[in-house]
């Protein structure tokens, strides 16, 4: 059975997963942690996207972190591929797999049955072509009249998942997030956690992040990623704070204005994730500020994994 654990950015998925994962194998249980964050692929976005660095992962094995370069683009094709596999990795070895994380489609690729369709080079040049001459923001309007989940669930600033999701429809003649009708049939078995935090500890929480992040240095990780090619990364250069202190560092922005407006688009994003988690029904919602957090999880994952062993013996 895989665990996952997700919700709206700064509500403490990771601490949560590592506190289940300690408190599994105090039982015996071995638990691995499979990473959810889209852009904790990458390697170098460290303070940015709020990735533990290894001295603070309590030991337990962690997949999926730094594995693109902030050139290539990510993909929740081949990130469904990559996380699958070391799923079955995880399970073969006997341990439960602990999947992290607040990135929408990333998720729900992995725990269910979401098909991806072919592609078409014509229809997607058309696109491109399209948003070449009216901008990302046209296209973004376009797809909210087409599909208006799919156009919540991918925003408004991401072009290029923009022009696959029109592609998509125009090449299936439905809409993208028909895919997601797939949530309904799980790849395989699963129990799904999601960390709630009230509103104003939420946005409280967020802009002290985003304060941090400048605190700790980002500008500094930044301009090393620019070194890197990060202005040539169609996906990584367009990353919440990472795109603002770029403006910072070419003189666009000051570094207040790159402050306000990265927690701006941290606060609307969290939004957009609790929009897209409340409608799935298979999440388990349980409070943050739960002294008794983790010992509840643990509760409910062992009896949904002694089920799982009932149901197997019978079977």
């Amino acid at each position: 059975m895989i665990v996952a654990v997700v919700g709206a950015t700064g509500t403490g998925k990771s601490a949560l997963s590592l506190d289940l994962a300690e408190r599994l194998a105090a039982r015996g249980l071995r638990a691995e942690i499979v990473n959810g964050d889209a852009m904790q692929l990458y390697r170098g976005m460290d303070i940015g996207t709020a990735k533990l660095p290894e001295s603070e992962r309590r030991g337990i094995p962690h997949h999926l972190l730094d594995v693109l370069d902030v050139t290539d683009e990510a993909s929740v094709a081949r990130y469904q591929q990559d996380a699958r596999g070391a799923i079955d990795d995880i399970l073969t070895r006997g341990a439960v797999p602990i999947l992290v994380g607040g990135s929408m489609l990333y998720v729900a690729a992995v725990l269910t049955d979401f098909q991806f369709p072919g592609t078409d080079p014509v229809v997607r040049a058309r696109w491109e072509s399209v948003l070449a001459e009216r901008g990302t923001t046209e296209l973004f309007l376009e797809l909210q009249r087409r599909d208006p989940e799919a156009a919540a669930a991918i925003g408004p600033h991401n072009a290029r998942r923009i022009v696959r999701a029109l592609e998509v429809i125009e090449l299936t003649g439905e809409p993208f997030s028909v895919g997601l009708a797939a949530r309904d049939t799980p790849w395989r078995p699963y129990r799904q956690f999601g960390v709630a935090l009230d509103r104003p500890a939420l946005v409280e929480r967020l802009d002290a992040r985003v304060a941090g992040m400048w605190a700790q240095g980002l500008l500094d990780e930044v301009a090393a990623l620019r070194e890197r090619g990060l202005e040539r990364g169609a996906t990584a250069s367009r990353a919440i704070g990472y795109a603002q202190a770029l403006g910072q560092l070419r003189g666009e922005l000051g570094e207040s204005e790159a402050i306000t407006e990265t927690a701006a688009l941290t606060r609307r994003y969290a939004r957009r994730q609790l929009s897209w988690f409340r409608r799935d029904r298979t999440i388990e919602w349980v409070e943050a500020l739960d002294p008794g957090l983790a010992q509840r999880v643990e509760q409910r994952v062992l009896e949904a994994l002694e089920h799982d062993d009932a149901a197997g013996a019978g079977a």
